[in-house]
């Protein structure tokens, strides 16, 4: 990892996403051009350890919340049941899942990775679809394999499970997140 300078898309931000909103959207101030806040990994155990049991769930879960910190660079939180539903017999306070929440250097860092690297070796990748930008301006998206980070070895990972990713951006609506995401260089299908 590099230290010191800013990284590649922090420096495109900086130079050619920030000139182009505020040419587009008017804005007097380049503190009011909309920018990422933070990034949200997050993964659930469910059908990944629902037959499993023991020493063999400890096994996998540990598996998986290490594999999610060498694709975040940063160790994960467990996640546990808030409350208990007995259709799926899941009871309050089990550990369901995992996430990490990266912001700033490490932030840019993974998104660099997941742009130029992870989403182009997705299988059957053809762009992110527009209706994954909310209202509000986050990206929401999802990884089906998680070994398409280049971190994580396929020959090595015992389970493949898949990921959500949540950029979460300070945009006022989504005209405002769809632009300044697509200047950011995220495969965004056009119209």
């Amino acid at each position: 990892m590099r230290t010191g300078s800013m990284s590649h898309l922090n420096e495109k931000y900086q130079k050619e996403v920030i000139p182009e909103m505020k040419k587009k959207f008017g804005y007097k101030n380049s503190f009011q051009v909309p920018k990422i806040e933070k990034v949200v990994l997050n993964t659930g155990f469910g059908r990944t350890t629902a037959a499993l049991g023991g020493q063999e769930l400890d096994k996998t879960v540990d598996s998986i919340v290490q594999d999610l910190g060498l694709i975040a660079g940063q160790r994960p939180v467990k996640t546990k049941a808030k409350k208990a539903i007995s259709a799926f017999k899941l009871r309050q306070g089990t550990i369901i899942g995992s996430k990490v929440t990266l912001r700033k250097r490490m932030m840019y860092d993974f998104l660099e990775r997941l742009i130029s690297i992870a989403l182009p070796r997705t299988r059957d990748f053809r762009g992110i679809d527009r209706k994954a930008v909310d209202e509000r301006g986050n990206l929401t998206i999802g990884v089906k394999e998680h070994i398409v980070f280049p971190e994580v070895s396929p020959e090595k990972a015992k389970s493949i499970f898949g990921l959500e990713i949540t950029v979460s951006t300070t945009a006022k609506n989504r005209e405002e997140g769809l632009e300044m995401l697509t200047l950011m260089g995220f495969p965004i299908k056009p119209k």
